[in-house]
């Protein structure tokens, strides 16, 4: 395949992924709009958002098992397909269960798209243009993050809500061309047997133990489903890693995690993913709630987080080809601890300018971090295997997501209702949604006229957020000292590749 064609390809994956992307924050706008639409109550609603991070997460390891086996194009296009398909169904919904089932269709295309692009990168490019590719794919995967708010925001003020949904169809459509005239079919020259039971345990443990994380900050972590959830999660997933050590078919080889460049790229992908997800769960509620911006005026304001990703993933595509994976994603680490870091110290009546700058350098650090943590994890891997092995690491970064916004969100809300109780005694229902969220509480503010109420609840969410943004920084910054520990340089005697498992379906031993 001559250069152009690769890099057009590339394009069209670089595409696709910033969709999905820009997806994942789009419906958090649309929301309220849908409640009046479609009628639906709030378990409607959040079943809109749980349906697709659910199914996403369930079926990452299975989806790129399978497209190592059955091949990555033809997994590409079906997911392509049925992402494209199911925004159709969604843009045209009559009711909040359509939508569901249609954000549930959402989520089963997503998880093909996520692992099996990464995959085919090393079969359209040579490992000299890799870190490049790599660091394009990045800025997918991280910038339409940012994105959403402000597609979402433009889109809902001029057209019905079904177009936030339905914008994703002629990327899809541009991406399936491109992808089917231009990327090469790829797969697993010598496919193992399925492996039924794996991947019935991953997808049950992944799945219980994401719901039990998600509703962990609205029921409570020590409530029932919550417990039952989280503990059936982790004992499957045990159940999937004793299985997979046995069987002699695995779907995922846990050797991988032997390897440093393996093991601590996936946990700087998902240190970052913690974090930025940490991020985007405080700051636009700080943006709305506590500054009085509109979402797409808090959309546009999320612009530095993206310019910055951007230019770090390009320059962390240099820095890897001169010196390795390991200093990159290191310093970007760092600098994602510096930006929350200073970020934690953004008050009620910070300027703009502060916090453009603070989100900058996270984005930085962000693209710095993840293009050389992908690149790291994608040269372990032997091509026949890249696709379960991107499925690996990508559902830790899934994990990693959802674990950021529970986590944090139960420290925000501890934080926020820890200050908000000091305060003078409200009606019941006023003091209800006060609690609830510091936009309840501004609202209840503004329509009982105590503006002293607003202001308390205002600087609460703002030492709120503080400590959230704190607490992503210390883990950033504990995995940057890990990263810099784990990932040394090889010997030189040992940077040759070296086989030790010549058997079938056994993983080839590199250094770099």
């Amino acid at each position: 395949m001559t250069s152009n064609r690769r890099w057009w390809a590339l394009a069209a994956l670089v595409l696709s992924l910033l969709t999905f992307g820009f997806d994942a924050t789009i419906l958090n706008v649309a929301l309220p709009i849908l409640a009046v639409a479609l009628n639906a109550d709030t378990a409607q609603l959040q079943w809109m958002v749980d349906a697709y991070v659910l199914v996403l997460a369930g079926l990452l390891l299975p989806a790129g098992a399978l497209g190592d086996r059955f091949g990555r194009k033809a997994f590409l296009l079906a997911g392509l397909a049925l992402f494209g398909g199911a925004s159709v169904l969604a843009s045209f919904a009559g009711d909040a269960g359509t939508l569901i089932a249609a954000r549930a269709l959402m989520g089963v295309g997503a998880a093909i798209l996520t692992p099996v692009t990464a995959a085919v990168i090393p079969t359209l490019f040579p490992r000299e243009e890799r870190a490049k590719a790599i660091a394009f794919l990045a800025i997918g995967l991280g910038a339409g993050v940012p994105l959403g708010p402000i597609i979402g925001g433009y889109l809902l003020n001029h057209f019905w809500w079904g177009s936030v949904f339905l914008v994703n169809v002629p990327v899809v459509l541009l991406a399936i061309v491109a992808v089917a005239a231009l990327v090469p079919e790829s797969k697993d020259p010598t496919p193992r047997r399925i492996d039924v039971v794996g991947a019935l345990l991953s997808t049950t443990g992944l799945v219980a133990f994401v719901y039990g994380v998600i509703a962990a900050p609205e029921r409570g972590w020590t409530s029932l489903p919550v417990v039952v959830a989280t503990t059936a999660g982790v004992v499957l997933l045990a159940a999937f890693i004793a299985w997979e050590r046995r069987v002699a078919d695995p779907m995922i080889d846990l050797r991988l995690f032997g390897r440093p460049r393996f093991l601590w790229g996936s946990i700087a992908g998902t240190v970052a993913s913690f974090g930025m997800f940490g991020l985007f769960f405080v700051l636009p509620q700080y943006l709305q709630a506590v500054r009085g911006i509109d979402a797409l005026g808090t959309g546009v304001r999320l612009l530095p987080i993206m310019a910055g990703l951007i230019v770090g993933a390009r320059v962390s595509e240099r820095l890897v080809t001169r010196f390795g994976s390991r200093g990159p994603i290191a310093a970007g680490l760092w600098l994602i601890a510096a930006g929350l870091g200073t970020g934690a110290l953004t008050g009620a009546d910070s300027g703009y300018g502060f916090v453009a700058a603070w989100l900058s350098v996270t984005g930085l650090g962000i693209g710095l971090a993840l293009a050389p943590a992908m690149d790291a994890v994608l040269g372990e891997l032997p091509p026949e295997r890249s696709g379960s092995g991107a499925a690996l690491t990508m559902a830790l970064r899934q994990v990693g997501a959802a674990l950021g916004v529970a986590l944090l969100g139960s420290l925000a809300s501890a934080v926020y209702t820890g200050q908000l109780d000091r305060d003078a005694v409200l009606p019941p229902e006023a003091a209800e949604a006060s609690r609830d969220s510091v936009a309840g509480a501004v609202a209840v503010a503004t329509r009982l006229g105590d503006a002293a109420l607003a202001t308390d609840a205002r600087l609460a969410f703002a030492s709120a957020m503080s400590v959230v943004l704190l607490a992503c920084a210390v883990a950033a910054a504990a995995g940057a000292l890990g990263v810099q520990a784990g990932l040394r340089r090889p010997k030189p005697e040992a940077a040759d590749r070296v086989d030790v498992a010549p058997v079938r379906g056994r993983l080839t031993e590199s250094t770099r």
